[in-house]
């Protein structure tokens, strides 16, 4: 059983889906957005979990890493322009996208911030997420 739950909106692809039947007939020729879907891989021992998310196309300062508690989000802004140029270098088409992408899930244990590290190269997101460690309980005396 795993212990990793993702918190997508609901009605994500269904309603992408639902939008592209819609305007299939009038789009032609356009390529989708390069960042579509985030994927995620998340790997756990006994000391931490690594997570590795796929981020192509964006800058590394658009990438932000929240935690609290044992709930991970990485936001990501991706901007790009494509242009087509034909004879004479007149611009025929100019595509530009600009988009937002967001991947949130739990984990089993509570994360420790302080010791959290974070690299990013070749459009993979590297985490090393430390576990905290569990504070024993203890017998309180009573006076």
């Amino acid at each position: 059983m795993s212990n990793l739950r993702l918190l997508d909106p609901m009605f994500s692809d269904s309603f992408d889906n639902a939008m592209r039947r819609f305007f299939a007939p009038m789009a032609f020729d356009v390529e989708p957005a390069p960042l579509l879907k985030m994927r995620v891989d998340v790997t756990e021992n006994d000391k931490a979990y690594e997570v590795k998310a796929d981020i192509p196309g964006v800058k590394k300062d658009d990438i932000n890493v929240r935690i609290d508690g044992n709930v991970v989000q990485i936001d990501a802004e991706a901007h790009g322009e494509k242009d087509t140029k034909g004879n004479g270098d007149k611009v025929l088409r100019s595509e530009r996208y600009q988009g937002s992408i967001s991947r949130t899930f739990s984990l089993a244990s509570d994360i420790d911030e302080g010791k959290v590290a974070a690299h990013y190269a070749d459009g993979v997101l590297s985490l090393t997420l430390p576990k905290k460690t569990a504070t024993s309980a203890r017998k309180i005396a009573i006076q």
